[in-house]
């Protein structure tokens, strides 16, 4: 079989997805496509607004063949271990031909090019980019504009305004990383793009083209209905939303955290500091801020920085709530995933699995073990911390439930 693979999470499944899946099954010729999607938590450090068993049928419906759950530890971590996590997932398949992602930019051959420079990482860039680490930039900040100097050092014919729109936008950066992490572990799975169309990731706004999954939580939130996004979604998601609309689902938000975390920081906020993004006094500067803050995005807001992150101050969060540091995070970020958890496939996805059996030393798991390591029982906390905002969640789901089958 010729596969495809997509790295998603589909927060919620939108019209731009599908038109990924298409042109991914166009550009690629596949016989099937595996998506690799983060659970009940997003990377950028917020719960998904809908569970991952509910967003597995949206993506069966839309044309995926098998979902497969990308690890919490990799879901909710920057995009360097997001992809590292994903793309050695999908390595080890040893089944999977094609990476197929969504890019601003649309051309591979660049963002290669760029992938190359990071591993490679010559005498000029690692100068220029201590230089501007040290006049304070945040470190992903700092690397962009080492690697356009760089770039543009060594190959003049590079337009250096380009290469800064491209290492300016989340999609290209997370692209780059992808082909990172394939280079990295000698992968024969072949990187190939997609231009965006529409709203930007996190456009906050509906657009008539592709709305934004960003654009369409806000107006979740801000309006509390269903019905006007109808045209900003494909027939059978909207289908599937309206029906949890109706039976009283409870759509989450970031905001939904904050109780939580507010009441675990005046607890025990000393545990914070086993958060490896809360280094460098980013932990005293939370528990300082907490008190006086009222929201999620307030307490967020206050913290972040020139040199921190909004993304990074909310992943901290996040990974605090589900209880991140209690677990041994920077050895586990080094682990390949052991195993596969099937949430969803239909019957192309079953041939799929029989495939990964014959070639793959995954344990593929479709019930939950007795016995399971420090990454799976990871993934259980995470179900079980977002059963405490999301009531349509049982504590237990992830033992409960089986994975989705659509024929």
């Amino acid at each position: 079989m010729n596969l495809c693979a997509i790295i998603c999470e589909y927060n919620p499944f939108h019209k731009g997805h599908e038109y990924h899946i298409q042109k991914a099954k166009e550009i690629t010729n596949s016989d099937g496509i595996i998506g690799v999607m983060s659970g009940n938590f997003a990377q950028r450090g917020i719960p998904t607004i809908i569970d991952k068993w509910e967003r597995t049928k949206m993506a069966l419906s839309s044309g995926v063949d098998l979902v497969i759950e990308l690890p919490a530890i990799f879901s909710v971590s920057s995009a360097e271990f997001f992809s590292n996590g994903a793309v050695k997932l999908l390595d080890d398949l040893k089944v999977i031909d094609y990476l197929c992602f969504g890019s601003e930019y649309g051309n591979i051959d660049l963002l290669k090019e760029i992938a190359y420079a990071l591993i490679d990482e010559q005498q000029n860039f690692k100068f220029f980019l201590k230089s501007y680490l040290k006049d304070g930039y945040p470190f992903t900040t700092a690397r962009s504009l080492a690697l356009q100097k760089y770039l543009v050092h060594i190959n003049p014919n590079i337009n250096a305004k380009e290469l800064s729109e491209i290492l300016a936008s989340s999609n290209n950066i997370l692209g780059i990383e992808y082909c990172k992490s394939l280079l990295n572990c000698k992968s024969k799975i072949k990187p190939i793009t997609i231009k965006r169309l529409g709203s930007a990731y996190n456009e906050n706004d509906l657009n008539s083209i592709f709305s934004s999954a960003t654009s369409i939580r806000k107006f979740i939130k801000d309006n509390n209905a269903i019905d006007e996004l109808e045209a900003h979604l494909p027939i059978n998601v909207f289908k599937i939303m309206k029906d949890l609309f109706h039976n009283n689902y409870n759509f989450i938000n970031e905001e939904s955290l904050f109780p939580y975390i507010k009441y675990k920081l005046a607890t025990e906020g000393e545990s914070l500091r086993a958060i490896p993004e809360a280094s460098e006094g980013l932990d005293n500067k939370i528990l300082k801020e907490f008190y006086s803050c009222n929201s999620f995005n307030e307490l967020v807001s206050r913290v972040k920085s020139k040199r921190y992150t909004y993304t990074r101050i909310s992943r901290i969060l996040c990974q605090y709530f589900i209880g991140f540091e209690k677990y041994p995070i920077e050895i586990l970020r080094k682990e390949s995933p052991a195993y596969i958890r099937v949430l969803g496939l239909n019957k192309k996805g079953a041939d799929i699995i029989k495939s990964i059996k014959k070639n793959s030393p995954l344990e593929i798991i479709t019930k939950l073990p007795k016995e399971y390591n420090s990454m799976l029982k990871l993934d259980i906390q995470a179900t079980k911390a977002y059963s405490i905002i999301n009531q349509s969640i049982h504590y237990k789901e992830d033992f409960l439930r089986s994975p989705i089958i659509i024929k």
